[in-house]
This record gives structure tokens, C-alpha cells and sequence, in this order.
């Protein structure tokens, strides 16, 4: 089904006409991308359980978990209060918060696809056209997310529906509502910007501050009652209590703020022209400074690298004030120092929780990196490569420009991170320097198979997020889950030493620095050869 194809349907003047045939081709163009983020979503979630109960197998251990989080403030702040010590309590305090920002996430990249990116290609002009309603291509992608969310919601329901009926239905349904809540406000955003780069960076940004007014609120009380974390949409999934006494009103109010916002959107796109905005882009400078693909690439992320730059200097900060206190959190529990050596090495307890956050960091990075590289897929399949490369612009000096953003930027958020975590810890700078840049290699190496899908298999360059994905569960649950060491090494992140607590071993980070390179050649190989995606 092409736009074409639906621009000449008959489907009279009304607001909503036409609604059913978007949904389903925006469902079709979504094939893939749904189900990735859903799966990956599910399975951090469902595999939680068994990793704790392997951690914390006893109700002694649980209940000690329980008093330490209660004087734990740093702990709090990034993962929120505990409320119960039973498994499922557990792992809505675990995982629940993390789940809703992948929610949210989800959905705001739905939403916006299907409106603002939509308007910006000129594909909706098309659409539009013919019989097609005026509000018919928000409702279209507003449901979109709907169906993300709920089948989303329906496989947490079922898989933690062991734990717990009522639990799991909370627990469910928080997460999900997140998505709504974020996918309406993504539809206002698509409103008032002109471009969805611009609608996705505003979205995205209010999540964050979201994150940060929630893990302000809960480092200052342990019970969730902080003004700072009501305020906060992810505040209001701890706030449900899933196993724990569960809140059900407060679902009202993730209820209301998904209908409130859908009813400014909805108001909002009644009043304005197809491609125009609420808050039209400033006009550059007479005399631009453009005169390089590389600083364009600069440009059209500048954005991006700043907020992921703040937003790992802010992680870092808060992992550092949480060591001090590795050693009291870990306790007497021998499973779980037993994990935290498998992910940082078997060194001191404090370093080896180094280690491990570092680590974590690493792999966080490694979403940056595909988000960068896939831009370079963005603006060709957008159309707007090619008025660049008509010009004396080649396609390699092209590329190029947009990957040193993505790897020098990726190398730039885990130095920011490392400075930020010494900060938080108040001391040994240069060893947590070294252990954050240690990582660069690794998310390289997945930066560069995203670079190798671009350039030989454009079409399919989506699937690079589900390299990080696998990536991501394999280095967060493996370890938890004893995962087998050969298993655990078909990561990048598994040949990396264990910084700071063990010793500096170069073959392997020199190995996948070469991977990385042999794998962006490669990529960039195969875009000089190709034709151009549209």
C-alpha cells in the first residue's frame, strides 16, 4: 500500500474519514519497529523476576532490601522507592520506571513518525489531498501507539500474572498508561514545531526532566510522597504500588492527562495548515557557516549530543554518590556480590560496583551511537540527502561528517559520564576516566554494524536497534541470569576489561577498534556503490 493508494480512496469531508485505512497502512510501515521495541520492552520486564528470586531468594534477604532502601537516598533516585519484599514488589521497584521511559519512548517515536515526519517528507499533502479527514492522520498514529501500548500492557499482565493478578494488572497498566501519556503529549509537540526532529527533542526533553523530577523526589523521601515525584508522569507508576497495596485512583490521573492532552492536539490540528507550526524554526543567519558536511552533520544533531552530553554527566553524578555505599547495599548477600562480579570483575566490592555501573553506562551509549548513524538513513530515505549530494558533496565526505558525530560523540558522553561519576564519588578521577573510555571500543563496534546495515542493506538499517537491544538485555540480565561466560562474549562489552579493579589488557580493546572500522569500510563500501533510498 503506497501514499498514492491512499490519497485516492474516497472517504468523504469528515474530520475522521479515512482513520481505519491510515491506521492500518501506519500499522504495515510499523511491522517491524513495533514489535522490536515491545519484545525488548517485555523481556526486561519478565526476566526480572528469576533474577531477583536468585538474588534475593530468601524473605530475610528481601526484607533487609527493603529497611536498606529506606536509608538509601542515591539508590532511590534511580530506581524509586520499595514498597513490598515480595518478588513482584520487587520487580516493579526494579524495573517499573525503566519500563515506562521505554514505554514513552515508544510511543513518542510512533506518534511523531506518522504526523510531523509525515507532513515534513510532504507525504501528507499527498494524502490529504483526496478524501482523507482533516484529523484522521493524528487519530491514525494516536492509535498506533494505543495498539504498541496495549499489547505492550497485555503480555506484562500475563507474564507477571504469577506474581500476582491484581499486581500484574497495575503494574500493567502503569506502564502502558506512560505510553499514552507520552504519545498525546508527542501529538502536541508535532503541533507546535516544524520539524519532527524538533517535536521528537522536545518530547524526549520533557521525559527527561520527568526522570529527573522523579529521582529528585524520591532521594528525598522513601515513601513516594514528594511533591517532585506527583508532578512527574513516571512518578505516577511507582505511585500505583503494583503488589503492594495497589492505587488504582491513581490511574485517573494518568487517564486524565492522556485525555487532556489528546483534546489540545486535537484542537491544535483543527487550526492550522497542513506542514506549518505554532512555533515556526527561526531563519539562519544571512551568512551561514555550513560551508561542510560535517558541520551540517553538527547542525542537524547538535541537539542530541547535548542531551545525551547532559544526560550522562547527571547519571554519572548520581552512580558516583551511590558507590560509597555499594558495599552496605550489597550486604552479607553472596548471589549479589556474586553478579556484580560478573559484570565488573572480581576486584574490591567498590570497584567491582565501579566497574559494573561503568559498564552499564556503556551500553547505554550504544542506543546513542544507532541513533546517530541512522540519521545519515533519515536523511536519505527524508530526500533531503540528495539535494547535498547533487552539489561537489560526495557521499563518503557525506558520511563522514555524520559518523564523527556519532563516534566522537559517543566517546564524548562516556567522558562526561566519567567526570561526572568521579564527581559523585569525590575521588579517583583518573581511574574512572579510563574505565568509562575503556567502553568506547565496544559501543564502536555497534555504531559500526549500524553503519554496515546502512550502506549494504538500507532498508532493513532499522534492525540496528535490535543489535543494541540484544546487546543491552545480554549485558544487563545475562550476568543475573548466569548466563554462560562463551554467551555473555559474543557481546563486544564481554571482551572489555574490568576497569577499575583490573588490569588495563589492550589486545581485545585494539581488536574491536579494528572491527569497528573494518565494519563502518565496509558500510561505507556499500553506500558508494548503491543507489540512493527514497
Amino acid at each position: 500500500m503506497t501514499a498514492t493508494a491512499l490519497a485516492v480512496r474516497p472517504g468523504g469531508s469528515r474530520p475522521l474519514a479515512g482513520t481505519g485505512t491510515l491506521l492500518r497502512f501506519a500499522l504495515r510501515r510499523d511491522r517491524v519497529l513495533i514489535p522490536v521495541w515491545v519484545a525488548v520492552n517485555a523481556l526486561l520486564v519478565l526476566s526480572m523476576p528469576g533474577a531477583l528470586k536468585s538474588l534475593y531468594g530468601t524473605a530475610a534477604e528481601r526484607a533487609g532490601l527493603v529497611r536498606q532502601m529506606e536509608t538509601n537516598s542515591a539508590l532511590r533516585a534511580m530506581v524509586g522507592p520499595l514498597f513490598g519484599d515480595s518478588l513482584g514488589a520487587l520487580t516493579a521497584w526494579r524495573i517499573g520506571v525503566y519500563a515506562a521511559v521505554l514505554a514513552a519512548v515508544m510511543s513518542l517515536l510512533i506518534v511523531v513518525r506518522h504526523t510531523r515526519d509525515e507532513e515534513e517528507s510532504g507525504r501528507q499533502e499527498l494524502v490529504q489531498s483526496g478524501m482523507v479527514g482533516r484529523r484522521a492522520p493524528l487519530t491514525a498514529a494516536l492509535l498506533t501507539a494505543v495498539v504498541a501500548d496495549t499489547v505492550l500492557a497485555l503480555l506484562l499482565a500475563a507474564g507477571l500474572a504469577a506474581r500476582g493478578t491484581a499486581g500484574a494488572v497495575a503494574f500493567a497498566a502503569g506502564v502502558g498508561g506512560a505510553g499514552l501519556v507520552f504519545a498525546t503529549m508527542a501529538a502536541i509537540a508535532a503541533q507546535l514545531t516544524e520539524s519532527a526532529r524538533l517535536a521528537r527533542g522536545l518530547t524526549a526533553g520533557v521525559l527527561g526532566a520527568a526522570f529527573v523530577l522523579r529521582a529528585a523526589g524520591d532521594s528525598a523521601t522513601a515513601d513516594g510522597s514528594s511533591p517532585l515525584t506527583w508532578v512527574s508522569p513516571l512518578g505516577w507508576q511507582e505511585n500505583l504500588r503494583p503488589f503492594a497495596g495497589e492505587r488504582w485512583w491513581v490511574l485517573l490521573l494518568v487517564a486524565g492527562a492522556a485525555l487532556v492532552q489528546g483534546a489540545v492536539a486535537y484542537g491544535l490540528t483543527g487550526r492550522r495548515d497542513v506542514g506549518m507550526s505554532f512555533l515556526p524554526t527561526r531563519p539562519g543567519p544571512a551568512h551561514g557557516r555550513l560551508g561542510t558536511a560535517g558541520a551540517l552533520a553538527w547542525r542537524l544533531q547538535r541537539g542530541s549530543v547535548l542531551g545525551w552530553c547532559a544526560g550522562f554527566l547527571v547519571t554519572g553524578l548520581v552512580y558516583g554518590a551511590m558507590t560509597e555505599g555499594a558495599a552496605d547495599l550489597l550486604g552479607d548477600n553472596e548471589r549479589a556480590r556474586e553478579v556484580i562480579a560478573r559484570m565488573g570483575g572480581r576486584a574490591g566490592v567498590t570497584d567491582t560496583f565501579v566497574s559494573a555501573m561503568v559498564g552499564t553506562l556503556g551500553l547505554i551509549a550504544a542506543l546513542y551511537v544507532v541513533g546517530s548513524v541512522l540519521r545519515l538513513n533519515a536523511e536519505e530515505t527524508s530526500g533531503r540527502a540528495e539535494p547535498v549530494l547533487a552539489g561537489a558533496v560526495g557521499r563518503l565526505r557525506w558520511a563522514a561528517g555524520h559518523l564523527v558525530v556519532a563516534f566522537g560523540g559517543a566517546a564524548l558522553i562516556l567522558l562526561l559520564a566519567g567526570f561526572g561519576y568521579a564527581l559523585g564519588y569525590g575521588r579517583d578521577l583518573g581511574p574512572i576516566l579510563g574505565a568509562c573510555l575503556a567502553q568506547v571500543p565496544a559501543v564502536w563496534v555497534i555504531g559500526g554494524a549500524a553503519v554496515l546495515l546502512h550502506g549494504l542493506l538500507p532498508r532493513a538499517a532499522v534492525a540496528a536497534w535490535g543489535v543494541a537491544g540484544a546487546v543491552l538485555l545480554l549485558g544487563w540480565i545475562g550476568p543475573a541470569l548466569d548466563v554462560p561466560r562463551a554467551v555473555l562474549d559474543v557481546s563486544p562489552y564481554g571482551l572489555l576489561p574490568k576497569l577499575p579493579g583490573a588490569a588495563m589488557d589492550w589486545p581485545p580493546v585494539l581488536l574491536l577498534t579494528a572491527l569497528a572500522a573494518l565494519l563502518t569500510a565496509a558500510g561505507l563500501a556499500g553506500l558508494r556503490r548503491r543507489d540512493l533510498t527514497t
